[in-house]
Order: C-alpha cells, then structure tokens, then sequence
C-alpha cells in the first residue's frame, strides 16, 4: 500500500511538474524522445566503441609487425625454450588481434620470432629473443659468452646428466672435501676439450640424438671437440651438493662439466639445478623479461633499451614505417640447425 501510495506521489508530482511548464509540440516530442534517443545513443556508443576497438587492434597489429631487435626474456623450469617461444608468440597475436577476417584479404606480412641459446626445460635463465630482422643478429649471440650457476649433486650419475634422466651410477662422495673440488677446477678452464651429452639437440642423420635415446636407438657419443670456459669457481658445498659459477662459450655443456668433475673425484655426479644468469650482454636480473611483460608495448620498449647493449656494426637501422593497410599476419615455423651443443640452436618462427 506505502509502495502504491508513493507511486501515486511520485506520479502526481511529475505531472505536477509538468504543469508547471507550458506544454508545447516541441516540449512533447522532447518528453517523448528520451528512450529511443537513448536506445540510438546506445547502439551509436556500441559501434563507435567496436570501431574503436577494431582500430586499436589494427595499431597493436602494424606496431608488432613493426618490431624489429633482439632482446630477452625469463625462461622458467618447465616449458623446452621452443614451447615457451610459442607461449611468447601466442600472446602477441592475441593482443594484436590477428590473425583476423578483417586482414586475411590483405597483403601478407611474415612475423618472424625465434630465440638463440636454447635452455634444457629443467633449466630457468635468460633466453634471447629475436623478432623481425632481429632474427638474423641471434647467430651472434651464439658465439657470445654465457654465466650459469650450476647444482651438482655428487654420488649419482643419471643418462641425461641432469636429476630428469634415470640413475645409471652411484657412488661415494663422503671423502671429497672443498678443497678437492677447488683443486681441479683448472682442469676444467681454458680451451679444453669436452664429450657432449647423448641427450642433446645435436643431431644424426637429421634427428637429435635426444630424440633417438628416447626411442631407444644405440646412439654413439660425439667426439670431443673444442670449448672455452672464461672462468669457473666453486660459491657452495654441502655434501652431496656443490655450486659452480661458470662462464663459458658457445657449445659448451654444464651437464657434461658436471659429470666429467664427479669423474675427475673419483665418484660422479649430475645437474640438479641450473640457471642462466647471463647470456652474451643480457644478465637475468637487468633485461629478462618476466611472462607478465610479454606485451606489444613493453617489448618495444625493451628492444631501445638493449639496442644499447650491442656494437655499431650490429646495430640494426630503423625499419621503414609499414603500410598497415597491406598487412597481415603469416606465422610459419623455421629452424636453423647448427653443429653446435643444445645451448647453441636457433629457432624462428
């Protein structure tokens, strides 16, 4: 009844109100206007703001085709780097909004992405990253130098030289003291010589010898070959664990160091953690950026920070600004093999 009633007031007061003012053919259609010019103003609003959209994703879309440089990003335990530079891809092209209908008529525009220096997926660390003619810089990065700082666990040696493969040895490691293991860390600096891993992206007959262990196929170690490691000391120990920091060059593999130091203590050992601190002038805690950063504008902004980071005879010259009328997303997947460790594969995509 209190709801009826203030209806009623309500009512009675608006057309009060209206009394008030003097009712002309212009004021009527005004009164009468409010709910389909809302409902215009609604659909206008609804279209201006998907045409906005739809220009805001074309902008993101020439801005992403336009990038062009090397930078990096933080690779987490987990993903191979190959899947995380998916992941990286993926999220571009969803922010960009392509591929869409609305290119697909267009001219075709190739993104180019791919990274140097691949990490073994138990491994976390900088994973350099090349887009558009930055592609062609990440051979580069390859004959750079790389810092890791390497676990081994002592007493256990496993097939992959890491804690993912299955133990295949095991032996003592109470008697090896600190000083043991400073003591023949020179062995291992310098220009020496190192046996790589059967697991590992080198290949046979065009298929990694990773891939042919896993299918259970006898696969023949590779032959030492020549490998420089800058510097190399023990930060830790803590029976059975022992921490090295290692800086070293292309084709080098820490699992393989790890091992051939178990062997060289009369034990053995294995990886059980690493992580890539530095690789080539990208350091982890200065230019890696966190997945949360994989975005059009803040990889832009990473790439004028590290153009910085190289010499002159590398620095890439300004793209041409692109027709963005003539453009359209093409993903295709290349990689480039080459005779060099795991950590030294570079793949575009």
């Amino acid at each position: 009844m209190a709801a009826a009633e203030a209806a009623v007031v309500s009512s009675s007061s608006l057309e009060t109100d209206r009394a008030l003012v003097p009712e002309t053919a212009g004021t009527a259609a005004a009164t009468a206007a409010p709910p389909a010019t809302a409902a215009a103003a609604a659909v206008a609003t609804a279209a201006r703001t998907g045409s906005e959209a739809r220009v805001s994703k074309a902008a993101l879309a020439t801005k992403l085709l336009s990038l062009s440089g090397v930078f990096a990003v933080h690779k987490p335990k987990g993903p191979t780097s190959a899947e995380l530079l998916n992941r990286l891809k993926e999220k571009l092209l969803a922010e960009a909004g392509m591929p869409s209908p609305e290119w697909t008529k267009r001219k075709k525009q190739t993104l180019k992405i791919g990274h140097g220096g691949t990490l073994d997926s138990a491994a976390r660390g900088v994973l350099v990253v090349g887009i558009g003619r930055g592609t062609k810089m990440l051979t580069s990065m390859l004959s750079g130098s790389k810092r890791y700082i390497a676990i081994g666990e002592l007493g256990k040696a496993t097939d992959t030289l890491d804690s993912t493969g299955k133990v295949t040895e095991e032996k003592p490691y109470d008697k090896i003291t600190q000083e043991d293991i400073e003591g023949i860390l020179q062995k291992f600096t310098g220009n020496i010589m190192q046996v790589p891993p059967l697991y590992s992206a080198l290949k046979k007959d065009g298929q990694r010898l990773s891939t042919l262990m896993k299918r259970g196929e006898v696969v023949e170690a590779k032959p030492a070959r020549p490998v420089t490691v800058y510097s190399l000391s023990l930060q830790k120990f803590q029976p059975p664990f022992f921490t090295l920091d290692v800086e070293c060059g292309g084709g080098f593999y820490i699992r393989s160091l790890v091992s051939d130091i178990g062997k060289e203590l009369s034990s053995c050992a294995n990886v059980l953690e690493l992580t890539r601190t530095k690789q080539g002038p990208f350091t982890l805690e200065e230019h890696a950026l966190p997945e949360d950063k994989w975005t059009i504008d803040d990889i832009a902004q990473s790439l004028e920070h590290c153009s910085s980071l190289f010499p002159a005879e590398l620095a890439l010259k300004k793209s041409k600004p692109e027709e963005s009328n003539e453009q359209v997303l093409s993903c295709e997947y290349i990689t480039l093999s080459e005779t060099k460790g795991e950590d030294d594969v570079i793949k575009t995509s």
